[in-house]
């Protein structure tokens, strides 16, 4: 029987933001996906955006994003710098700070904020983070929201060795080490810090989609092209090895996930798969059946 060797995965292009706006009244963002050109290659993954870093003026009000809704799809809020404090109609709540996540299943639907946690917005400070759209199986989309809240110390890092930096898993696993956070499909979610001069191979599923959001730094990826500050590489879905070197000291994202094949339909706040659903959806919010904030 013949065994094909499964190799490295294609560097298959490498991309820009698509804009750079504000969320809210809080939240100056740069958008990766799908505004820089990737959309259905990165399944289950539907946004990327940067948050910042930004330096955000003493307040004595609360800046962000107001009452909003969402169905059908994960929030995913990853926190560099700076405080956020999140309400939701479920009565779930709380701060994210510098190396938390949070990771909330709207699901069903939910109504929540996002604001500048109070003592932060006082301060003022350096702000930085991302969040990411998780699109969800047509299964689970109408199941029952949840909310996790994956501080710093619960998240587990993992060595890369040889003073090549560090991994935090925060979903799938990475060397045996399990992420704390509950998916509904296969993800792997890294956070990396790669230090300048060294290497690593990264190994990522046969058949998933992959790539490496580049925060700060430089690297190359299979020794082939450069990628820098706020640059996303998109990777071949073909093969389980991606190698990363690092020019500089570097801040990566790298999401991995086994792709979501079913029609899509998105409006605003609601990702679903028919229109009729998107419908559904909006009625449901404006009669309140996806509840209120008090």
């Amino acid at each position: 029987m013949h065994t094909e060797t499964i190799g490295t995965k294609e560097l298959v292009g490498v991309y820009q933001p698509g804009s750079h706006h504000m969320v809210g009244d809080g939240f100056p963002v740069r958008n990766m996906i799908p505004g820089a050109g990737v959309d259905e290659q990165l399944s289950p993954f539907l946004m990327l955006d940067y948050m910042g870093p930004d330096q955000v003026p003493p307040s004595a009000r609360q800046r962000g994003v107001g009452e909003h809704p969402h169905r059908g799809f994960e929030t995913v809020t990853i926190m560099y710098h700076g405080k956020v404090a999140h309400r939701d109609s479920t009565g779930s709540g709380g701060v994210i700070g510098p190396g938390d996540v949070q990771w909330m299943t709207a699901a069903s639907g939910v109504v929540h904020e996002e604001l500048h946690e109070k003592e932060f917005a006082r301060q003022g400070g350096l702000l930085e983070g991302i969040q990411l759209w998780v699109n969800l199986p047509k299964a689970f989309k109408m199941t029952t929201p949840r909310y996790q809240t994956l501080v710093k110390e619960d998240i587990p890092s993992v060595d890369l060795g040889g003073g090549a930096g560090r991994l935090r898993v925060i979903a799938g696993t990475f060397r045996g080490v399990n992420g704390p956070a509950r998916t509904f499909s296969p993800v792997h979610l890294y956070d990396v810090r790669l230090t300048a001069g060294h290497q690593v191979e990264l190994a990522l599923p046969d058949g998933f989609n992959s790539s490496v959001f580049v925060l700060h730094g430089q690297v190359v990826v299979n020794g082939t092209q450069a990628v820098g500050d706020v640059e996303l590489a998109l990777l071949g879905k073909r093969g389980e090895r991606v190698t990363l070197e690092a020019k500089q000291d570097s801040t990566l994202l790298v999401m991995s996930g086994q792709p979501i094949e079913e029609p899509i339909a998105r409006y605003g706040p609601f990702v679903m798969n028919t229109r009729e659903e998107i419908i559904q959806a909006v009625h449901d919010y404006q009669a309140g059946k996806m509840g209120h904030l008090s």
